[in-house]
């Protein structure tokens, strides 16, 4: 049974007068089948979920990146990579089963796979809780990435999470120092890194997985730094206005792209990824392909420096940096406002000097 949105209710009375037509032992009895009426009925859901799609606002969006069909991380891993072992444990507490963590082959070449969970049903959605992970899942991770990083072997995540877990145990355990490890582990591995958003991008429970040499995006997912009704909550005490909320803060695959926080976005199938598993598996695995290339004959320290300038690029212009695109080798010297400081610093010294004293003479006297 297919699950439709709330603004798909259009496309649900055409699919179901579709399947209709299909039937040759309709309700009238045996009868034949129009195939022409079937290709004009096709051809009109094709054309109103092109209508559809190509204007969502954020937060139909983020509907679609919730959406219960939506391919999930086991199903890429499944699918995508061969010889997959399943790891676990973090060596401090326990198993997290909302990450699935592991070792595979990718085109014949070893790589890790981390793929954040949440189930395809009720049972399976409770085991791996939603895919909100707690401090051993992060822990799991950075010493798997670590692991990697030994061997040499890149580092492929898929992202989907509403957020870390915030229950009490997860808070007792060390929630914050897990991600804030995870994100440090991350940015000081030696070896290529994808981060692939395939739904959710949840707040820190993604980063600390996301802070990556590549951060790319489904085309109908999510990334952002809460929840559109949790932001709807603090801002305005109303979480029906997840409306405003979503279109403030720009969590979609486009508006990333263009603040270049994310790196590259992969198309869907109209309609979403979920209407396509096949074709979506393929243009993941040309995505991964391509990066994984791309990384192929960079040295390690270029590695390094090309994520940090990634994320140090952020949110900047070019301001008083010559050179924005090497950020994370400036030479201070390079800096107008040091060479400013360094060349009046005697002067700003006496002024600083004069208004002490001036102060002090002033509170004496009066």
């Amino acid at each position: 049974m297919k699950n439709y949105l709330n603004f798909e209710s259009d496309i649900k009375t055409l699919e179901a007068e579709l399947e209709k037509l299909k039937d040759p032992y309709n309700q009238g009895g045996l009868s034949e089948v129009d195939t022409n009426k079937i290709s004009k009925t096709q051809e009109e859901i094709d054309k109103k979920l092109k209508e559809i799609y190509s204007s969502l606002d954020p937060w139909q969006t983020t509907m679609v990146a919730r959406h219960e069909d939506r391919p999930k991380s086991k199903f890429f891993i499944d699918n995508l990579f061969e010889d997959f072992i399943s790891l676990a444990g973090d060596r401090y507490y326990g198993e997290d089963k909302s990450v699935l963590t592991g070792f595979a082959k990718f085109n014949g070449q070893s790589v890790l796979v981390i793929g954040q969970e949440k189930g395809e049903n009720l049972d399976s959605r409770i085991e791996r809780n939603f895919g909100m992970m707690r401090p051993e899942g992060y822990r799991k991770t950075i010493r798997l990435m670590e692991l990697a990083d030994k061997f040499n072997i890149p580092i492929i995540s898929f992202i989907d999470t509403p957020g870390a877990y915030p229950g009490v145990g997860a808070e007792e355990r060390g929630q914050a120092e897990a991600i804030a490890k995870s994100i440090e582990c991350c940015m000081k591995l030696k070896v290529p890194t994808l981060a692939i958003v395939i739904g959710e991008g949840g707040s820190g429970g993604a980063i600390a997985l996301a802070s990556s040499n590549k951060v790319i995006m489904l085309e109908n997912a999510i990334y952002s730094v809460i929840s559109p009704e949790g932001c709807a909550t603090i801002l305005w005490r109303d979480p029906k206005k997840m409306l405003d909320a979503a279109k403030a803060m720009k969590l979609s695959a486009k508006d990333l792209f263009e603040l270049k926080i994310i790196d590259e976005i992969i198309p869907e199938p109209l309609g979403g990824a979920h209407r396509d598993k096949n074709l979506i598996l393929s243009h993941v695995r040309e995505s991964i392909l391509k990066n994984l290339n791309f990384f192929n004959e960079m040295s390690v320290d270029a590695i390094l420096d090309q994520r940090k300038n990634k994320f140090l690029k952020i949110g900047r212009n070019k301001g008083f940096i010559r050179n924005p695109e090497n950020l994370s080798t400036i030479d201070k010297n390079n800096n107008n406002i040091d060479k400013f400081y360094k060349k009046y610093r005697n002067f700003f010294f006496i002024i600083s000097a004069s208004l002490v004293i001036a102060t002090l003479l002033l509170v004496y006297f009066l």
